[in-house]
């Protein structure tokens, strides 16, 4: 049978292929932009007529609200369990639907693989087949072909505006794998903004991360408002023949590569291509890395694998942190018990990048914010809040970055580390600091 006869004998639609779907089902809802869409809506609806219950759903970073999620009592009938939080998935926490999975994402393959209870019914979106009969996961290859390999039953979803992001390896399911095919409605492509227009404190920032990358660097940025200033920074620069091997693919490649400072021809592996394990952005993103075969979608379990990411001279990692102690303790995923997003693989780079050959790993945040009534709040705590999640232990942080300076802690005793993260801490909060480190005797007298 040719693959045009087979799509045709599994092509039904979105309300007969969700009729698989039972009471208790663990159902797998793909990842980000390829978040099942016209199939969440029929599945929604067939929830409420069948009166299923007990639902059990695995995804992450959602880009917008699954109808699911307001099915007549939700908190009852359905469980969202989250990879990594998206604002939406914050606010499904606080009404009792969903709930965080805990994951080195490098390791999120594997768990899928070996611990995570097999999918009923795994359901997402994908671009259309291709003459070989595939279906191509979009921006997304993630971990999707481990829930492909140990779900019971597969049901794509053909959205004509997934781009088709080309291989590397795992970024494709064959059509003699599937068991239902949808033909969507086709929505647009979910888009994430980059956290706004870079502020002065981000470019300040910035310009003390780029003055630190060499020519032929490897860059891997994490997602906000710093990382975009960074890339902006980066391709307003003189750098060159740099490479880029990431988790998450941003607008700021984008910006970096039509700079025309992205060749990878320094990279050890994968020379000559970007390689990321999901993208999101804004159109200009998703329009870049469509059928682009400069760029390399490939699982996370060989982007973020420490051993990958340390085989690749002068990387450089950037990413965010939400608040860091004076011990070097970072938090990047909650606000004391509240959930942001998730540990992600932002560990996996910190540890990958400093054993590169001239690799260096930064994590950058604000000296402080300011909370809704205005009051100004330092990032650098004595100790982090009760309940905050240590993403990076203190021994594995290299360079602390604020818009007051960058140091590196490597090596650090705790008084000499007390002491330099104070440096970068905003000036009317360092006397309340050195006082709480004199209280937990980590400051030195000398140094007043």
């Amino acid at each position: 049978m040719g693959f045009e006869q087979e799509y045709s004998k599994k092509l039904i639609s979105a309300e007969e292929a969700v009729k698989v779907v039972k009471t208790g089902d663990w159902i797998d809802y793909g990842w980000c932009v390829s978040t099942a869409y016209d199939l969440d809506k029929a599945l929604a609806k067939h929830v409420e007529e069948q009166q299923l219950e007990d639902l059990k759903f695995r995804g992450g970073i959602c880009m917008w609200r699954p109808a699911v999620f307001d099915v007549t009592d939700a908190g009852r009938r359905i469980t969202w369990n989250s990879w990594h939080m998206s604002g939406i998935e914050r606010k499904a926490i606080n009404e009792g639907i969903a709930y965080y999975s805990p994951i080195r994402y490098s390791e999120l393959p594997r768990y899928v693989r070996e611990n995570a209870v097999p999918a009923d019914v795994a359901m997402f979106q994908v671009a259309p087949m291709d003459e070989h009969g595939y279906f191509n996961f979009g921006p997304s290859a993630s971990h999707m072909m481990a829930v492909c390999e140990t779900a019971k039953c597969i049901i794509v979803e053909v959205n004509e505006n997934i781009p088709r992001c080309l291989g590397g390896f795992e970024e494709s399911i064959h059509i003699s794998k599937v068991d239902y095919i949808v033909q969507g409605s086709n929505p647009s492509i979910a888009e994430l903004g980059g956290g706004g227009a870079a502020t002065e404190v981000d470019k300040a920032v910035a310009k003390l991360i780029v003055e630190e990358i060499p020519n032929g660097a490897c860059l891997q940025l994490g997602i906000g408002g710093m990382p975009n200033a960074v890339g902006s920074l980066i391709a307003e620069s003189d750098l060159k023949d740099l490479g880029v091997h990431t988790e998450m693919y941003v607008d700021a490649f984008v910006d970096i590569a039509k700079a025309g400072k992205i060749t990878g021809a320094h990279k050890n592996l994968d020379r000559f291509r970007q390689t990321y394990a999901f993208a999101a952005g804004t159109k200009k993103l998703y329009d870049y890395v469509n059928n682009n075969p400069q760029c390399m979608s490939v699982p996370v379990d060989y982007t973020n694998d420490v051993r990958t990411i340390s085989a690749l001279d002068n990387f450089m990692s950037i990413n965010n942190a939400v608040d860091v102690d004076l011990f070097g303790q970072v938090n990047s995923e909650s606000a004391g018990i509240r959930h942001i997003s998730g540990a992600g693989g932002q560990l996996d780079f910190v540890l990958g990048a400093y054993l590169s050959k001239g690799g260096k790993s930064f994590i950058c945040c604000s000296s402080t914010f300011k909370t809704k009534d205005g009051q100004l709040k330092s990032r650098i705590l004595p100790t982090l809040n009760q309940g905050s999640i240590v993403t990076d232990t203190r021994a594995n942080i290299h360079y602390l970055v604020t818009e007051y300076g960058k140091v590196n802690l490597k090596g650090l005793s705790t008084w000499e580390r007390a002491e330099a993260i104070i440096s970068v801490a905003h000036p009317e909060f360092r006397d309340e600091l050195i006082k709480e480190a004199e209280k937990m005797h980590i400051w030195r007298r000398s140094n007043k």
